[in-house]
């Protein structure tokens, strides 16, 4: 049985962490802890989590938490938890960090989005943690770089046709969309109810920190420096996300090439669906899961390739993803806590 922490339980991220720990067969939840509800019991914090009022949040002191866990998850903002990570894996604590603090390799580019690094050594070690991508580093590692949501949605349908050389480098755009969850729990004027709901609008516009996280994964699976055109959007949902992304096919391209390479990289993923032909994600669809659906269309006059991405942002766009890095630091089965079948409404 793995012993597990959960800091930032009482956020959105960490409380989906609280339930699929409690229902994973291999796993047993030892500490939470929260900064803003110290000594109150989760169910003080969310009500709907009855059966959860033993569940007391506590201080993340290092010092006791090495005598009851193995691993924790790190659902805290970003620069927070640089300050924990060395301390941990000190006392021999493995980490699954849901900031961005260990997403990337160059201190500078993280820099460049976020702040000064503290701990940059650790970036050498870290392992950026997209499962179907790095599962052979992921596994016996002791700290993983859980990714963003937007990164996850846009990196698992672009990774195959960068490396294999079936794209233009220079001409991506994506256009992508997520609920407000994606935001947090903190509050806002531009996640308030009456700014949100019904309206759309993009947030970021060229400056969203998951931008320079994209491009050094791409560039680095296409072995040259690529930037990519991001334009975020706010939608009026609690949780979903979809990717609409447009690339330039070169001549070696085709749909059934496409197809083919699609299947080959994921046709044995468990959490990775590629549709069929004229079939494409819809947020509803994965909404509840672990599941990166994929669907495309090659405009054969053009050679443009339309590639839509649909996730939950919540669990495959984080908490989800980072049970399926534990499962596979602890070489257990990427499913083992997260093959539950959800309802279709």
């Amino acid at each position: 049985m793995i012993n597990i922490g959960i800091a930032g339980a009482s956020g959105y991220t960490g409380v989906e962490l609280v339930k699929l720990i409690s229902n994973h067969p291999k796993a047993k939840l030892c500490a939470v802890t929260s900064n803003s509800y110290k000594g109150k019991s989760l169910t003080d914090v969310f009500p709907s989590m009855r059966g959860f009022e033993n569940l007391i949040c506590e201080d993340l002191d290092i010092e006791a938490l090495s005598k009851k866990i193995d691993v924790i998850f790190l659902a805290l903002p970003h620069k927070i938890s640089m300050s924990h990570v060395p301390k941990l894996l000190e006392h021999g604590i493995k980490v699954i960090d849901l900031s961005a603090d260990y997403r990337f390799s160059n201190a500078a580019a993280y820099e460049s989005a976020y702040q000064e690094h503290t701990s940059k050594h650790l970036l050498k070690e870290s392992v950026y943690g997209l499962c179907e991508i790095y599962r052979d580093q992921i596994k016996g590692s002791r700290l993983v770089g859980n990714p963003g949501c937007y990164p996850t949605s846009i990196l698992l349908p672009l990774i195959p046709l960068l490396k294999e050389g079936f794209i233009e480098e220079d001409k991506i755009i994506s256009d992508s969309k997520s609920g407000v969850s994606g935001a947090g729990r903190s509050l806002s004027l531009s996640t308030h109810y009456c700014e949100v709901n019904e309206s759309f609008t993009p947030y970021k516009v060229g400056s969203h920190r998951h931008t320079p996280e994209i491009n050094e994964i791409l560039s680095f699976h296409s072995q040259q420096s690529v930037s990519i055109t991001f334009v975020p959007h706010l939608l009026p949902l609690t949780r979903g996300m979809l990717s609409t992304i447009y690339v330039q096919a070169k001549n070696t391209a085709s749909e059934n090439k496409i197809r083919e390479l699609y299947n080959s990289y994921y046709g044995d993923e468990t959490f990775i669906k590629v549709l069929s032909k004229d079939m494409y994600p819809a947020i509803s669809h994965v909404k509840g899961t672990n599941c990166c659906d994929i669907g495309f269309h090659f405009d054969e006059q053009t050679g443009q390739i339309i590639i839509i991405s649909a996730i939950d942002n919540l669990l495959k766009g984080a908490a989800g993803q980072a049970v399926q890095n534990m499962n596979i630091m602890f070489n257990l089965d990427d499913e083992t806590g997260l093959d539950y079948v959800q309802t279709p409404l």
